[in-house]
């Protein structure tokens, strides 16, 4: 028998964390006790963040689509809005089901619904006698799509054969959730677009534009541990020409009009340690957080009725290779007074770009990395309320420190980057508005592999983020999320399944407070696979 189904990993920390206040602190009982090592069986995977708010109102269902994967095969269908509930939602709430027995690599998977990206993530590793989980996000700033008819795309894909039996059987439902009573219709885009390749056409009166990347390093390759390369002088088995330092960034045009620091996502099978994740999974690995890039300051450019190039490419990446993906939705917020919205790009000021690696070679080989960007941009907009200037300033910082040896019997990585971001939008209503986000993303980690070819991990993430919002130099509100993954596994390498004697402690603790969402503060930690805490605070 399986273990408990746990939801898996969900987003929207702000929205979720509505549902938790008043909640009272909780210490669950003594879990079971776990075995010498790892079985054939283990909790299915879990995760301590909190569920996806859902307001008490009335709700419609619809499934977008079931599929079992076998293949590089997407699955098409249609989607048809549903009929009971309206067509201005409160919520609506995207959740994907799988199960997968046997052996399987981890898998990367996308679902598109008319063409916009509503979820990336990629799927755990099972057990022989198979797993079950979930992962359920807030996706109603993509209404817009959702009221319409539209094409289904989904893919996970997969190779299944004597060797890797596991196919993956999913299916993805939305729920809508009514504007009735008190609860109001949620505040959300006028339009969701996708560029046409890179071609993108906005509509004339757009007085906000946002754009969001679902930027992911992967697909086997090196580039799915870039912050492990180094450049070619160095004796290391993932090389890049200018290091290790990534950068996404979003051109329009040809003129760079944001940049953004990528999550260091570790993936299911990361780390050369799959038993780090089988019941835990990496922050954001079951649930990629899109980039998002404040394009307001280009607004009047992109108004003019004409096609616009949209380009998205990363920093750092040797010329060439492959190894990233980055689809491209784009928010629109329309003015409903103005057939056309004129303006103006007043600013931009962009930092020299700053990447420097000092190899020290040694019985112990070591890369200092050090990178970094700033980009200031500036624009207004002549709107039926007047003009309104938007201001985005973004500096990004990477620090890293990597050691290995020989062979790479030890291969270890301290590293930390940042993203801060500032937008201040003004109009003649009253004084400046501003948010300031503080991103702070962490690794660090050691593998190493010792007598009997004991292959042993130890690696801590970190997602970090404080926001604060001001009118003037009022603060108005705050929030602040902490979320930490930890594990250490260790495991015999080189021999069958079955022989690997593994053990593993895992576990991660997720923080969330700040104005009007109280206080969420819940760990979970698992021994061999078993859930032995699941304690919530505050």
């Amino acid at each position: 028998m399986r273990q408990r189904r746990i939801m898996s990993m969900l987003s929207g920390f702000v929205l979720a964390a509505g549902a938790l206040l008043g909640a009272s602190p909780v210490a669950a009982a003594p879990g079971p006790v776990p075995p010498p090592e790892f079985g054939t069986d283990w909790h299915d995977p879990l995760t301590a963040a909190p569920p996806v708010a859902k307001p008490h109102t009335r709700s419609c269902q619809v499934t977008l689509g079931e599929a079992q994967f076998r293949d590089f095969t997407p699955y098409k269908g249609s989607y048809t809005p549903p009929g009971k509930c309206g067509t201005r939602w409160s919520k609506v709430v995207l959740r994907l089901d799988g199960k997968v027995k046997g052996r399987q690599y981890d898998r990367l998977g996308y679902l598109h619904v008319g063409g916009v990206e509503v979820l990336r993530t990629s799927t755990p590793q099972p057990s022989p006698d198979g797993i079950t989980w979930s992962v359920e996000k807030d996706v109603t700033r993509y209404s817009d799509t959702f009221r319409r008819t539209q094409d289904v795309e989904m893919l996970i894909g997969n190779v299944v054969n004597e060797t890797y039996t596991g196919v993956i059987d999913v299916k993805a439902t939305l729920t809508f959730y009514a504007a009735e009573g008190r609860t109001r219709p949620a505040a959300t885009p006028d339009r969701v677009l996708t560029p046409d390749g890179t071609s993108l056409v906005t509509p004339r009166n757009s007085r906000r534009i946002l754009a969001e990347v679902y930027a992911t390093g992967s697909g086997g390759g090196c580039e799915e541990y870039w912050y492990l390369s180094v450049p070619e002088k160095a004796p290391y088995s993932c090389k890049s020409a200018d290091g290790p330092y990534r950068e996404v960034q979003l051109k329009v045009d040809g003129k760079l009009a944001g940049i953004a620091a990528p999550f260091p996502t570790v993936w299911t099978g990361g780390w050369s340690n799959p038993f780090l994740w089988y019941t835990v999974p990496g922050p954001r690995a079951l649930d990629v957080k899109p980039l998002q890039y404040d394009l307001t300051p280009f607004a009047a450019l992109l108004n003019d009725g004409r096609p616009h190039r949209i380009e998205v490419g990363v920093v750092g990446v040797p010329a060439g290779q492959a190894g990233w993906s980055h689809p491209v939705n784009v928010l629109v917020w329309q003015d409903h007074g103005s057939r056309v919205v004129t303006g103006g790009l007043t600013r931009h000021t962009e930092g020299t770009p700053v990447n420097s690696t000092t190899y020290t070679p040694g019985s112990q080989h070591r890369l200092d990395t050090r990178g970094g960007h700033a980009l200031t941009v500036e624009g207004y907009v002549n709107t039926s309320r007047g003009r309104v200037t938007t201001r985005v300033v973004r500096t990004l910082e990477n620090t890293s420190v990597h050691r290995w040896t020989e062979g790479e019997s030890l291969d270890a990585l301290q590293g930390q980057w940042r993203d801060d971001e500032t937008v201040t939008v003004q109009d003649r209503h009253g004084p400046a508005r501003s948010t300031e986000a503080r991103r702070t993303y962490t690794m660090d980690g050691t593998t190493t592999l010792g007598a009997g070819d004991r292959l042993r991990t130890v690696l801590t993430l970190g997602d970090k983020a404080d926001t604060a919002t001001f009118a003037g130099k009022r603060r108005t509100g705050h929030t602040r999320l902490d979320h930490e993954y930890s594990g250490d596994a260790t495991y015999t390498a080189n021999v069958p399944r079955d022989q690997r004697h593994a053990v593993a402690t895992t576990g991660e603790r997720y923080r969330l407070s700040g104005s009007g969402i109280g206080c969420y503060d819940r760990s979970v930690k698992t021994v061999q696979g078993t859930l032995v805490e699941d304690r919530t605070r505050c």
